[in-house]
């Protein structure tokens, strides 16, 4: 294992790589600094770091004293009594940055021992459907889109949200390929509990679906 395994997916995920995510300019380059000696894991438990480089703490002066709607101002207000408003400290999607380095070593790691792929990609945004056509195409455009033909649309929707001040929501879609049957533990621990578990302590996160999900609600 090396920082270079790690870091493709920190590139994918880091700030300031287009217009619609944050002008924050973080390298995001992963530092490993335990648990593994000489290019392998030593089986003890393995210690990364990130550094935050560009802090920008004085771009939330204007919400002092003022609560975001839809983030978590007023809710660490209410459960903690106090807010520092100098950024979203855990509610703050840079929080995700250290789950994209661990996930890389998780993926590395299900790929060689079990052969299993995962992929993921956008398959909606606002009331934009995607279809997954092309897996080659999610790498190639900025909102890691798997349906070309729909690009333009997409990026009218943002233009148009950005022009307006707002922002809407999304649907992503990760697919898991050669993974064996009867994974996990079979009542509490079940590979679907912990993946919707996991998948809903993300920030923003809403509903998890697997397989056909909700969809189901209307099958006979």
């Amino acid at each position: 294992l090396t920082e270079a395994d790690l870091q493709h997916d920190l590139d994918r995920r880091r700030p300031g790589t287009s217009r619609y995510t944050t002008q924050r300019r973080e390298p995001d380059q992963v530092k490993i600094l335990s648990g593994v000696f000489e290019g392998v894991t030593t089986g003890t438990s393995i210690g990364l770091l990130i550094e935050n480089t560009d802090q920008r703490s004085q771009d939330y002066s204007a919400i002092k004293d003022v609560f975001r709607p839809g983030h978590a101002d007023y809710t660490y207000e209410q459960k903690y009594g106090l807010r520092d408003y100098r950024g979203g400290g855990r509610s703050s999607a840079r929080e995700t940055a250290m789950r994209v380095a661990a996930g890389a070593i998780a993926k590395k790691y299900l790929a060689e021992k079990f052969g299993i792929e995962i992929r993921g990609c956008l398959t909606q945004m606002g009331d934009i459907p995607l279809e997954i056509k092309d897996w080659s195409q999610v790498e190639q455009n900025p909102f890691f889109c798997p349906d070309p033909d729909k690009i333009d649309a997409l990026d009218e929707l943002m233009r148009a949200l950005k022009k307006e001040g707002d922002s809407i929501g999304a649907k992503v879609t990760v697919v898991a390929s050669g993974v064996p049957a009867g994974l996990g533990e079979p009542v509490f621990d079940r590979l679907d509990a912990d993946i919707a578990h996991a998948l809903m302590s993300i920030n923003a996160v809403k509903g998890v679906e697997i397989g056909d999900g909700f969809d189901v609600v209307a099958l006979r």
